[in-house]
Formats: structure tokens, sequence, C-alpha cells
């Protein structure tokens, strides 16, 4: 799955003043972000597939299929706390055109690691396509453990994992144990320098929707092996990447986008709008990124 390496972008769903889906605001992000992207990443949880209805989810995902001037790969996000809701959302879907799955690891019932295993496998079991796991216990409330990921990554449908852990050493041993062809990728921009260094492919990126350029250079950098150039890079980002999440995600970036003339960056409940204090933080802070 070389065709998954590099940049994923985890697209925001743009939202107009109705808190409708926002198509032009779309076409817009996906022609902002093939400026680095090297696949979208459509309904994760940066898309607010929380609150975003089943036939939203599926229109969103044929304009984006529709939309890709570049005809780069799709990951579609399909994961939950009930594994057959999740199989059954994935029999429902028009799985043309997508690459793999992106499943998040049950939240809220907190499983055992042994029922995350067998929520995994009998996902991967029956979907027609690849997996990639998610971990992101800031979300979950539980980790998906090195030992759990690795006993995954023997089965031949699930093909990486996003890791959003934040714990570098469970990434290590990831990276040293797992078969080649599994991929492990960042699941958070500021890692991103070290996990490309550890073995990792690349990252599934928030703020890649505004700033998809400095993935690329980062990227570029990493492949030539120039890892100094590539975290001069990532420190462009070190000041913002705060304030992106600080009254939760997508709120920060969408003001981002905002800024950028891309899309409006109205949220859904119980998100809200960036306050006039984040606001005027991010339009000081934005100056900066180049």
């Amino acid at each position: 799955m070389k065709k998954l390496y590099g940049t994923g972008v985890a697209l925001v769903t743009p939202f107009d003043s109705n808190a409708q889906v926002d198509l032009r605001g779309l076409k817009k992000l996906l022609s902002h972000t093939a400026k680095g992207a090297d696949y979208y990443v459509v309904m994760g949880t940066t898309g607010e597939s929380a609150t975003v209805s089943k036939i939203e989810k599926r229109n969103v995902l044929t304009f984006v299929k529709e939309h890709n001037s570049k005809k780069l790969p799709i990951v579609y996000g399909i994961g939950g706390n009930s594994t057959q809701e999740v199989i059954a959302t994935i029999k429902e879907s028009d799985l043309t055109g997508v690459d793999a799955i992106l499943s998040v690891s049950p939240y809220y019932n907190k499983p055992s690691q042994e029922g995350i295993y067998r929520h995994f496998k009998t996902i991967a079991d029956k979907s027609p396509i690849p997996i990639i796991l998610y971990n992101v216990p800031g979300r979950t409330a539980s980790n998906l453990t090195s030992e759990t990921t690795l006993r995954l990554a023997k089965h031949r449908n699930i093909i990486g994992i996003k890791e959003a852990s934040g714990n570098l050493e469970q990434c290590m041993k990831i990276a040293k144990e797992k078969p080649n062809d599994f991929m492990l990728i960042s699941g958070d921009d500021m890692l991103t320098v070290p996990l490309y260094a550890i073995g990792a492919v690349g990252v599934i990126s928030v703020l890649a929707n505004a700033f998809p350029s400095i993935f690329k250079k980062i990227k570029e950098f990493t492949e030539a092996g120039n890892f100094h150039k590539a975290t001069t890079e990532q420190c462009k980002l070190l000041d913002i990447n705060g304030p992106m999440y600080e009254e939760g995600n997508p709120v920060g970036v969408k003001y981002a986008l905002k800024l950028m003339n891309i899309c409006s960056n109205e949220v859904r409940l119980p998100l809200l709008s960036a306050s006039q204090p984040l606001q005027k933080k991010i339009k000081k802070l934005i100056k900066s990124v180049k």
C-alpha cells in the first residue's frame, strides 16, 4: 500500500452559516490541500464524523471522488464502539474508489485488549477493503497497546495503524516488531518527524488542511535523509499547534482556513466556533507560518 505513504490530509467538513455541508468550500479545500497531500482521509474525526449524518457522509465521499483532480488515493472513516454497526456501515457504503477504511478503536465502553482485538479482527474479516487501525486514547479513553497492534498486524486485511497515543516508546515497539508491509502512520502532527525517523511511512494530519506545503517538504526532506531540514519545517508549526486544539478539533484549523478564504469556520454543536480570544491568537500566529 505504498500509495498511502506520505501525507494523508484528514479533511475537515466545511459548513455554511446554517451548519449545512458546504460543497463549494469543500471543493476549494480539495484544491488547496492537493498542493501537499498524498491521499485524502474522508470522514475521520477531524471531519466531525460524530455529527455528520449517514446521508451527508455518503454525499461528501461522492463529492471528493468526483473532485479529486489529482486522483489521489482515498481513505474513508468507518469506526465506532458497536462492532456489528461498523460492519453494517461498511456493508451499506459504496466503497468504489476507496483504498482503505480508517477505523477508530472502540470508545466509551472501554473494552479489554482482547475485546479490542476481536472487534478489529471481526471487522477485518468482513471488510471488502483493507483496514487501518486508529489509536487515539485521548478520545477513546482506552489505549490500543503495541502488543494488541502487533497481533492485529498479522491479519491479511489490516494494513497499518494511525498512532495518536503520543507514546513514542509504544510506537518504537510497533516499528521494531511489525511485519515489513504493515504501515506505522503518525496520528500526531508534531510527532511526524520523530516517527518518520523510527520507520513510520507518513502522517494523517489535521494541520495539513491549512499547511499542506509544509508537510510536503517534511516528507521530501525525510526521504532525502535530511532530518535537520525536516525538523525545521515541522517547528514552523510548533507555536500554532496548541491553539489548533484549544477549543476542540477542528475548531482551530477551521478558523485558520477561514483566514485563508478557503471555507467558513462553522462547526456543529456541541462544538462552537473559535472564541474571540482564540481567533486573535491564531490570527497572530498564522502570520509566522511560512
